[in-house]
């Protein structure tokens, strides 16, 4: 997967750009663009102590020496032993801020200009996505689905603290995906190619076609997608998170007879300590055109694909920003969007 977050290249993108034009007008992607990574890769700086400031008396500066009540504790570092998982993987991978202006910005573009309101978020874990998307707008509602109760559970004491109403304005069903929503969604969303579980054909046709019947009149299915000739390569990619811990992507095997492709998340810490196997996938790879045969074959009236700019310091890089594309560019490795439209 690409090296820098789709924040961090979003705001590297930016700086280049106010700083030959003024300021550009912000498209703003979901790429993991994280300007709204407020829970990633570099949202959460846990500040070190500060030393005593200067206490001011009658205008002169006097340093005061702290006694041990008044110092402040240090943090203790993060290691294997005291960190979270699910904290590990919303700090390195989800970007919920650029996610959810990617979902209103395509729904706005395919729509006339109208603004969705119901969200539906497939495999939603934690539903750090849709904990922004309530936090967006208070007319704003959202059901996630999951097989698995502990992630949701953890999502609701940690990403939903801070929404009062949510229980009002959230569902949460420990239910297949293929389950029907208690209300019609404007959009469904199934981030992270969680749907790559999906390993046969059919599966992942039935879930489409499940997903098409269930959306509002205007639906939208939103899903992202990851390819490129580096994606198959069986190898780990390495990146520091907040100077605090380094996220391991772990591409562990691929059988181009089957697509069977496995992959796995690892942290690995300062003190020498490592997260091993902390998140494992055992999917199918599938091809973007695929993808897009199966979306129609359904009945999605159009299937449009949205790709990644390129930043333009570092033609390696995206600049988190995405935009409609029929075709694409077939960088070393990619991730771009599919919106499906009922």
């Amino acid at each position: 997967m690409p090296n820098a977050t789709k924040d961090e290249r979003k705001k590297k993108h930016k700086e280049a750009e106010a700083s030959r034009k003024g300021a550009r007008k912000e498209t703003k992607s979901k790429a993991k663009g994280k300007a709204k990574e407020r829970s990633q890769a570099s949202a959460h700086s846990e500040g070190e102590p500060r030393s005593p400031k200067p206490a001011r008396v009658k205008g002169k500066a006097k340093l005061e020496t702290a006694t041990k009540s008044e110092t402040k504790p240090k943090k203790a570092k993060l290691t294997a032993a005291n960190s979270d998982r699910y904290d590990l993987y919303q700090r390195s991978v989800n970007s919920p801020d650029s996610d959810v202006d990617f979902l209103i910005r395509a729904y706005g573009e395919l729509r006339d200009g109208r603004r969705p309101q119901h969200l539906r978020e497939d495999f939603c874990g934690t539903a750090n996505l849709s904990a922004e998307w309530l936090a967006r707008d208070p007319a704003f509602t959202a059901e996630g689905f999951d097989l698995d109760p502990e992630p949701i559970a953890w999502g609701q004491q940690v990403n939903f603290a801070a929404i009062d109403d949510y229980r009002e304005r959230m569902t949460f069903h420990v239910a297949d995906v293929r389950s029907r929503s208690l209300a019609k969604p404007d959009i469904t969303t199934a981030p992270n190619f969680s749907y790559w579980c999906f390993r046969t054909r059919e599966e992942l046709k039935g879930y489409f076609r499940s997903a098409l019947e269930g959306l509002a009149r205007d639906g939208l299915l939103v899903i992202d997608v990851y390819g490129g000739p580096e994606a198959l390569h069986e190898m780990e990619e390495l990146r520091d998170i907040e100077g605090k811990f380094t996220y391991v992507w772990d591409q562990q095997l691929y059988w181009p007879g089957t697509g069977e492709y496995h992959a796995a998340i690892h942290f690995r810490f300062k003190d020498g300590s490592e997260m091993k196997n902390a998140f494992q996938y055992v999917w199918r790879f599938w091809n973007l055109t695929e993808i897009k045969d199966l979306l129609t074959e359904v009945g999605f009236r159009s299937v449009t694909t949205w790709f990644e700019g390129t930043d333009p310091e570092d033609e390696e890089s995206g600049d988190g920003v995405f935009e409609q594309d029929v075709n694409g560019e077939n960088c070393q490795a990619w991730i771009g969007y599919v919106v499906a439209a009922k």
